[in-house]
C-alpha cells in the first residue's frame, strides 16, 4: 500500500468516525437565556411608560413613585405592579392609566426580571 492511499482511508476513517446524530449539544441563544437588569432593560420602559404620574413626588393621583431600583422592586412585590400591566386593555386599575396596554414581549420582560432576581 503505498501513502497515498494510506492517507485517504486515514482521512476516511476519521470523516466516518464523526457522526453526531444528536443536536442535544448544540446550544443556540434565544432571549430566554439572557439575563435581564434594570439598568439596561427595565429603567427604560418605566421611564417611557410610568414616569408621566409615577414620578418624584407622584402626580395625577399616583400612589407611589416609581423613580429608582427600588421603588419598581417593591412596586412588583408589594404593590401589583405586574397584575396592573397585565391587565386586558380598558381594565379597571390597567396600567399605564388612561394609555395603551404595555406589549405582552415588555411585561415579558418585567416578569423575567422578577424571575432572574432582580439583577440591577
Amino acid at each position: 500500500m503505498n501513502i497515498k492511499h494510506f492517507f485517504i482511508i486515514a482521512f476516511l476513517a476519521i470523516l466516518s468516525s464523526c457522526t453526531n446524530d444528536s443536536t442535544s449539544d448544540i446550544t443556540i441563544p434565544t432571549n430566554d437565556s439572557l439575563t435581564i437588569k434594570y439598568s439596561t432593560d427595565i429603567a427604560s420602559i418605566i421611564n417611557s411608560n410610568c414616569l408621566s404620574c409615577h414620578t418624584s413626588p407622584p402626580t395625577n393621583g399616583a400612589p407611589m413613585q416609581l423613580t429608582t431600583y427600588d421603588d419598581v422592586k417593591n412596586a412588583i412585590l408589594n404593590r401589583g405592579l405586574i397584575d396592573r400591566i397585565s391587565r386586558t386593555q380598558g381594565a379597571v386599575g390597567m396600567m399605564p392609566n388612561g394609555g395603551t396596554r404595555l406589549p405582552q414581549a415588555t411585561i415579558d420582560k418585567i416578569i423575567k426580571w422578577q424571575t432572574d432576581g432582580f439583577v440591577n
